[in-house]
């Protein structure tokens, strides 16, 4: 590692811009002409909106503003899609950012962004090599042995290209061939000037009571800025780059970092190109099964989401490699089956690449995110919503009732299938299941918590990526097993569980009757609203049912605590089962208490 170089030093702040840029009347007047844009184009969208979705609506043509609202929006999405390609910079980044945030954006909007490709024209090489050189404090010619002018790639933020270590630097590092990213001369102004836009319009929103209820812009901002301020700092690239590699088990594996030629704008690395990750002819010949490395990506993402907490954001085919353990048979006939079968059964790794965009998990939100994939493995719609409670999504006095009935017909409808059973249902079943299951979570106060929307990001690539490696794969058989696993790991023995599910009870039942009291005063003290008329002339009786219940509850609690605890303890399993007869007791003969009232309630309004 190079001496002098602080890995943790913090992301720098680009709000201003740099004395050179302040130096050049051309650029500045450029810089001022690309904010002008930015600007001018959410103003215009942000008029139209107003004018179609608030005002029109006010003087009763809310039908006719929502007449074409659909095509308004995959209109203004096409728009800012033309912008963001011509203006480059952080403006491809937002387009990639929004079409992940399906909590504040329309669908028609997501789909229509969710393509944007970080791919611009590159950069012609002088101006590439100046910086490179005044960042490293040599020549190119005395820093490699050979640096490829044409470069391997070229994207929003800087570009990639191939070289060769001096032979002394390859003997001490193990390794020769390496790429050098080097980013766009110019950049850290345009990414300033592109934020400075970004939260003068976030600014414009937050006065918009329509939008501020659903969303804090200003600090969807700063969570952008956060994200881009990182991926512009190349020593922090390389930091992420190390951190994941000691994290991540042998069969996962990242590209080592040449510290002594990296800097805040040069970043140089092993080169570990291989086989890309969707190239499935490619996989074949080298004789790698295409689903099993489906199999292996998606457990390798669960991995980083639901255990470590450190996670490859941005995990596009691009930026992962299948890399064979063991060189394959090249002979003449490599792409026929022969020579496939010749190194069918070679080891294999992943390589993850570009580690400029990494997601950190909270512990308490990773405990939320393990519940929700076991609600999702177990097809259980209230845990599903419990977990979602205490990730933090739902807010407080969220109406969930609606939502488990809908994820319950969800799961029964379409819990178990794969993509491509997916695709042979009936178009219009899947049309009206989902404008039913968007009508009831459009509607619940929502929000996702910090790093959340990465993980959106992550998944839903991870999801395509293993779909285009096997057409029939279905996302089922690796969360539930996966579930399984975690709720192995959660276990703790058998005697550990079991009383952490006596315990559980034992909490359940005595802060039941509390809740239920509370709620009994609230409905008499005429604070709780309630939808159905006729209840208020049962309000009588439903003390009377909440103590049923109660004993129900009890009844219930000590019969499965003894169970749970009778493997344990003998003593202990056997007073719990006794203790369920006095509450089983109970709560028969008052809830025929409660139906012998109803019954004369009902004969009272006959």
């Amino acid at each position: 590692m190079a001496a002098g170089i602080d890995r943790g030093a913090p992301t720098q702040d680009l709000a201003t811009a740099s004395p050179t840029t302040q130096n050049r009347p051309d650029q500045r007047r450029m810089l001022r002409a690309r904010s002008g844009k930015i600007l001018r184009f959410a103003a215009a969208q942000m008029v139209v909106a107003w004018w179609f979705e608030l005002t029109l609506p006010r003087i009763g043509l809310g039908r006719f503003a929502a007449r074409r609202r659909v095509e308004r929006w995959r209109s203004t999405a096409q728009r800012f899609r033309v912008l963001a390609v011509e203006l480059g910079g952080l403006m491809i980044k937002i387009g990639q950012f929004l079409s992940s945030r399906m909590d504040v954006l329309p669908p028609e909007v997501t789909k229509e962004l969710e393509g944007l490709q970080d791919e611009v024209s590159p950069v012609p090489f002088e101006p590439i090599r100046t910086l490179a050189e005044a960042q490293l404090g040599m020549r190119l010619t005395d820093t490699f042995t050979s640096f490829d002018p044409r470069p391997l790639a070229a994207a929003s933020l800087g570009q990639a290209h191939s070289a060769t270590l001096t032979p002394a630097a390859a003997a001490e590092l193990g390794f020769a061939e390496v790429v050098v990213k080097v980013q766009r001369p110019g950049i850290a102004d345009i990414v300033a000037v592109d934020l400075r836009a970004l939260r003068r319009i976030a600014g414009w929103l937050s006065r918009v009571r329509f939008v501020s209820r659903r969303v804090d812009m200003p600090a969807l901002v700063e969570e952008f800025a956060h994200v881009s301020l990182e991926e512009i700092d190349y020593l922090h690239e390389a930091a992420n780059a190390e951190t994941f590699a000691m994290d991540s088990p042998a069969s996962v594996q990242a590209p080592r970092i040449v510290w002594e030629q990296t800097t805040p704008q040069v970043l140089t690395m092993e080169d570990v190109t291989a086989i890309k990750a969707n190239d499935v002819a490619a996989l074949r010949r080298a004789g790698i099964d295409p689903r099993e490395v489906a199999t292996a990506f998606a457990h390798t993402m669960f991995d980083q989401l639901f255990r470590s907490g450190f996670f490859h954001a941005d995990p596009h085919p691009g930026n992962i490699f299948v890399t064979p353990d063991h060189p394959v048979a090249t002979s003449a006939g490599v792409g026929s089956d022969t020579a496939a079968a010749t190194s069918a059964g070679a080891d294999w790794h992943l390589t993850f690449v570009d580690f400029g965009m990494m997601g950190q998990v909270p512990k308490d939100l990773r405990a939320g995110l393990r519940e929700l994939i076991i609600a999702v493995a177990t097809r259980d719609s209230r845990r599903l919503v419990a977990s979602v409670e205490l990730i933090g999504v739902l807010l407080d006095g969220a109406d969930t009732a609606e939502l488990e009935r809908t994820l319950t017909e969800l799961f029964a409808r379409f819990g178990g299938m794969g993509f491509a059973q997916l695709r042979e249902v009936d178009e219009k079943d899947l049309r009206a299941f989902s404008t039913d299951f968007e009508s009831v979570v459009r509607d619940l106060p929502v929000q996702l918590p910090e790093n959340l929307f990465l993980i959106i990001r992550s998944l839903s690539m991870v999801s395509g990526l293993c779909s285009s490696l096997d057409p029939t794969f279905n996302i089922w058989e690796v969360v539930e097993p996966y579930a399984g696993e975690l709720i192995e790991d959660e276990k703790g023995g058998s005697a550990g569980t079991a009383v952490k599910e006596v315990l559980h009870f034992a909490r359940l039942t005595l802060g039941l009757p509390g809740r239920l009291d509370s709620l009994v005063q609230r409905i008499e003290d005429g604070e709780l609203s309630v939808s159905t008329p006729s209840l208020d002339r049962r309000v009588t009786g439903l003390e009377l049912l909440a103590r049923g219940v109660i004993s129900a509850v009890l009844f219930t609690g000590f019969v499965i605590g003894g169970a749970v605890l009778l493997p344990v303890t003998d003593l202990g399993g056997a007073l719990l089962l006794i203790a369920s007869a006095p509450a089983l007791i109970h709560s028969l003969s008052t809830l025929l208490r409660h139906r012998s009232l109803s019954r004369r309630h009902r004969l009272s309004r006959a």
